[in-house]
């Protein structure tokens, strides 16, 4: 990036110069709305790879990704990235129709309940898969939809929120702890990355309110049908490529170009060469984005570093035959979380088989296990979900870690969460790991990435192009 001009904040620049850093979703949306506002934008990606969490590796010449990641049709930002990408129809909704599975008992085969939405109207839509949901009994399940009305008068702006853990506020409202790990987890896990007893209470009624509650619809599903790359990074590198974005992999920024005397940036400096920026975004995860922001962080008396992290793993399974027709599913009383048939991406030939993902949120425990004991535990909890497992030739297994997937969404951590805006005049933040009011997703790192995007060009002069539906929290 050559020599920007130099504006005075807040007035017009010609066409502003804007340093992206980092590849990830956020910093990928954050550049596409820039170069959509006619900015020039280059990008900076410490990996050989964009993508950040989501990406893909080929192995025996099938398609793997790192973990398996959903989104729901609530997911708006997130869903308008793919439709600006052209990829929107390779990771379709399905009406939320998801079988729960149990293993059997005394003999029997595996027991299977389905929390599915009906016509009704919300909150109303889950009435009847909750009343009847055998894997918890009918005192249980009532309790569950009184537990449920309390969570919907909920207030998500009450700070108080974040000071006590989910699981607190159900025992407050009458669960028990088998209604905990029967029905609550099941969204609360795949969606904050930690159980009911870890999780902010803030983090878990967002979720449940904005994708349960208040549309009856919101809570439909979606996954890519082919790999991570291919849905996002290849689309996005060619987008941003066309429009005159320079995009530079395998560029660390070791630092900030910091002006002399004043709380602004000049740039960044990569490889030792420093980078001439109007505006500078940094899209990086918490802990690379406190050593950069260095100064600033005892300013503002919250260092982002203390968020921690919670890992995500998957064990990929490749069978010789089909051994389920879920395309999706959840377990209880297992060590399985989520399965999902990723036989389709994978690319694997019809009738050939079947390539199964499960997918483990918040796997502190099991993240540094030899993949042999994994894939053994998981294999064996499959064949006790589904019977048609047992004895299927297993053709190939892989485990994939991401051990700082998400930040730590514990009471305590909205106050680490920085705003889109920072004390540095043009300096902006994006990120699944900023104040965007939801955890640490793929439509925070949307969300986030336009906000920081929008802050960006309203302090180049640059309102009239700013991104239609700019959506974050920007200051």
């Amino acid at each position: 990036m050559g020599g920007g001009t130099q504006p005075r904040w807040g007035r017009r620049v010609s066409r502003p110069e804007v340093a992206v850093v980092g590849g990830g979703l956020a910093g990928l949306s954050a550049a596409i709305a820039l170069v959509d506002a006619g900015a020039s934008v280059a990008l900076f990606e410490a990996r050989p790879r964009l993508g950040g969490a989501t990406w893909s590796f080929e192995r025996n010449g099938l398609m793997f990704d790192n973990g398996q990641h959903v989104h729901l049709r609530c997911c708006s930002a997130y869903r308008r990235f793919l439709e600006r990408l052209g990829t929107a129809h390779l990771a379709p909704l399905d009406r939320l129709e998801l079988p729960v599975v149990a293993p059997g008992r005394g003999g029997g085969g595996p027991a299977t309940a389905w929390i599915r939405r009906s016509r009704l109207p919300a909150p109303l839509h889950l009435l009847p898969s909750l009343l009847a949901y055998r894997h918890l009994p009918f005192p249980a399940r009532l309790a569950a939809l009184r537990a449920l009305g309390a969570l919907r008068r909920v207030h998500l702006r009450d700070p108080l929120l974040d000071a006590e853990t989910f699981a607190s506020f159900l025992a407050r409202h009458g669960q028990r702890p088998r209604a905990v790990e029967a029905l609550f987890d099941l969204v609360t896990l795949p969606t904050t990355n930690l159980h009911a007893g870890e999780v902010s209470l803030a983090l878990a009624a967002k979720v449940f309110k904005t994708g349960l509650l208040e549309e009856a619809d919101a809570a439909d599903l979606g996954w890519a049908r082919v790999p991570l790359s291919a849905l996002h990074a290849q689309p996005a590198a060619a987008l941003l490529e066309r429009a005159g974005a320079r995009v530079r992999r395998r560029a660390k920024v070791a630092a900030l170009d910091w002006r002399p005397g004043e709380r602004a940036v000049d740039g960044v400096v990569v490889d030792g060469e420093r980078c001439r920026a109007d505006a500078v975004i940094l899209a990086v995860p918490h802990d690379a984005a406190a050593r950069l922001l260095g100064p600033l962080v005892g300013a503002r008396g919250a260092d982002p570093a203390q968020l921690g992290a919670s890992p995500i793993l998957d064990v990929h399974l490749v069978y010789g035959r089909r051994v389920t027709h879920h395309r999706v599913a959840a377990g209880v009383d297992s060590p399985v979380q989520f399965v999902f048939d990723r036989s389709e991406a994978a690319g694997l030939p019809p009738g050939e088989g079947q390539c199964l993902a499960v997918s483990v949120s918040g796997a502190a425990r099991e993240v540094g296990e030899r993949p042999e004991r994994l894939i053994e535990r998981y294999r064996g909890a499959l064949e006790e979900l589904f019977p048609l497992a047992r004895g299927a030739p297993l053709l190939d297994a892989v485990v994939s870690r991401e051990r700082a997937a998400t930040f730590a969404g514990v009471p305590g951590s909205a106050r680490l969460r920085w705003p889109t805006t920072t004390p540095a005049s043009n300096l902006f933040l994006a990120g699944a790991w900023t104040d965007t009011g939801w955890p640490a997703t793929m439509e925070g790192a949307v969300r986030s990435g336009t906000a920081a995007a929008a802050a960006a060009l309203a302090v180049l002069g640059r309102t009239r192009a700013l991104p239609a539906r700019a959506e974050g929290v920007v200051a």
